[in-house]
Protein backbone atom coordinates (compact mmCIF):
# COMPACT_ATOMS: atom_id res chain seq x y z
CA UNK A 1 0.00 0.00 0.00
CA UNK A 2 1.12 3.25 -0.72
CA UNK A 3 1.56 6.33 2.10
CA UNK A 4 1.44 9.74 0.50
CA UNK A 5 2.76 12.25 2.90
CA UNK A 6 3.23 15.98 2.54
CA UNK A 7 5.75 18.56 4.36
CA UNK A 8 5.17 22.35 3.76
CA UNK A 9 8.29 24.27 4.27
CA UNK A 10 7.57 27.95 4.65
CA UNK A 11 9.88 30.70 3.33
CA UNK A 12 10.14 32.10 6.40
CA UNK A 13 9.59 30.12 9.14
CA UNK A 14 11.97 27.47 8.16
CA UNK A 15 14.79 29.42 6.76
CA UNK A 16 18.16 28.97 7.97
CA UNK A 17 19.59 32.63 7.94
CA UNK A 18 22.74 33.52 6.83
CA UNK A 19 24.86 36.00 8.12
CA UNK A 20 26.97 38.45 5.56
CA UNK A 21 29.82 37.21 7.70
CA UNK A 22 28.81 33.46 7.04
CA UNK A 23 28.07 33.80 3.40
CA UNK A 24 32.08 35.40 3.12
CA UNK A 25 33.00 32.96 4.76
CA UNK A 26 30.97 29.91 2.92
CA UNK A 27 32.75 32.21 -0.36
CA UNK A 28 36.23 32.50 0.72
CA UNK A 29 35.96 28.35 1.61
CA UNK A 30 34.30 26.71 -1.33
CA UNK A 31 36.07 26.89 -4.94
CA UNK A 32 35.22 29.19 -7.32
CA UNK A 33 34.47 29.94 -11.04
CA UNK A 34 33.00 32.80 -13.09
CA UNK A 35 30.60 31.14 -15.41
CA UNK A 36 30.56 33.57 -19.26
CA UNK A 37 26.91 33.72 -20.91
CA UNK A 38 25.81 30.39 -22.72
CA UNK A 39 24.13 27.07 -21.36
CA UNK A 40 26.47 25.35 -18.65
CA UNK A 41 26.00 21.67 -17.89
CA UNK A 42 27.51 21.06 -14.48
CA UNK A 43 27.99 17.18 -13.12
CA UNK A 44 30.16 15.32 -11.05
CA UNK A 45 33.47 13.66 -12.97
CA UNK A 46 34.97 11.75 -10.54
CA UNK A 47 34.85 11.35 -6.31
CA UNK A 48 33.36 11.34 -3.30
CA UNK A 49 33.28 13.19 -0.15
CA UNK A 50 34.18 10.34 3.13
CA UNK A 51 32.76 12.18 6.10
CA UNK A 52 33.73 9.46 8.42
CA UNK A 53 37.10 8.43 7.24
CA UNK A 54 37.82 5.05 8.30
CA UNK A 55 34.39 3.85 9.58
CA UNK A 56 33.69 1.06 6.04
CA UNK A 57 30.84 3.27 5.25
CA UNK A 58 31.44 4.19 1.56
CA UNK A 59 32.23 7.84 0.46
CA UNK A 60 28.97 9.92 -1.06
CA UNK A 61 29.13 11.90 -4.60
CA UNK A 62 27.39 14.82 -3.91
CA UNK A 63 28.59 18.77 -4.32
CA UNK A 64 26.36 21.89 -3.00
CA UNK A 65 26.54 24.75 -5.10
CA UNK A 66 25.87 28.47 -4.55
CA UNK A 67 25.46 30.61 -7.90
CA UNK A 68 25.21 34.28 -7.80
CA UNK A 69 26.26 37.89 -9.01
CA UNK A 70 24.70 37.71 -12.59
CA UNK A 71 21.23 36.61 -13.93
CA UNK A 72 20.93 32.65 -14.56
CA UNK A 73 18.11 30.71 -15.65
CA UNK A 74 18.12 27.17 -13.91
CA UNK A 75 16.57 24.59 -16.37
CA UNK A 76 14.57 22.71 -13.96
CA UNK A 77 12.96 25.52 -12.68
CA UNK A 78 13.01 28.32 -15.95
CA UNK A 79 12.91 31.13 -13.91
CA UNK A 80 15.47 34.32 -14.04
CA UNK A 81 17.11 34.95 -10.35
CA UNK A 82 19.94 36.42 -10.07
CA UNK A 83 21.46 34.04 -6.76
CA UNK A 84 20.32 30.46 -6.41
CA UNK A 85 21.65 27.11 -4.44
CA UNK A 86 21.47 23.50 -6.15
CA UNK A 87 23.25 20.32 -5.35
CA UNK A 88 24.22 17.50 -7.19
CA UNK A 89 23.58 14.05 -5.63
CA UNK A 90 25.09 11.04 -7.16
CA UNK A 91 27.57 10.86 -10.45
CA UNK A 92 24.21 10.76 -12.80
CA UNK A 93 22.87 13.97 -11.57
CA UNK A 94 23.33 17.37 -13.47
CA UNK A 95 23.04 20.60 -13.75
CA UNK A 96 22.26 22.93 -16.51
CA UNK A 97 22.23 27.01 -16.51
CA UNK A 98 21.20 29.40 -18.34
CA UNK A 99 24.17 32.00 -17.86
CA UNK A 100 22.23 35.96 -18.91
CA UNK A 101 25.01 37.73 -17.26
CA UNK A 102 28.81 36.18 -15.84
CA UNK A 103 28.12 34.95 -12.32
CA UNK A 104 30.16 32.85 -9.91
CA UNK A 105 29.51 29.30 -9.11
CA UNK A 106 30.95 28.02 -6.06
CA UNK A 107 30.81 24.49 -5.01
CA UNK A 108 31.63 23.42 -1.31
CA UNK A 109 30.89 20.52 1.26
CA UNK A 110 29.82 21.05 4.72
CA UNK A 111 29.94 19.23 7.55
CA UNK A 112 29.30 18.92 11.66
CA UNK A 113 33.27 17.22 12.14
CA UNK A 114 36.18 18.44 9.58
CA UNK A 115 38.64 16.51 11.47
CA UNK A 116 37.71 12.85 9.75
CA UNK A 117 36.53 14.01 6.43
CA UNK A 118 38.30 12.69 3.15
CA UNK A 119 38.04 12.46 -0.52
CA UNK A 120 37.37 14.99 -3.22
CA UNK A 121 35.54 15.76 -6.28
CA UNK A 122 36.13 16.65 -9.77
CA UNK A 123 33.42 18.82 -11.31
CA UNK A 124 32.71 18.91 -15.15
CA UNK A 125 31.29 22.46 -16.64
CA UNK A 126 30.66 22.36 -19.99
CA UNK A 127 29.60 25.59 -22.09
CA UNK A 128 27.24 24.48 -25.24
Amino acid sequence: MEVVRELKVHSKDNCYLFTPEQMKRLEDTAVAVKLEPGTHTIKIKEGVFDYIAGSGYAGEAMVLLWIYGGKVINSQTDVEVAATWASLNGADDSLELKVLETATLNAFFFDTYLEDNAGELTLSITRV
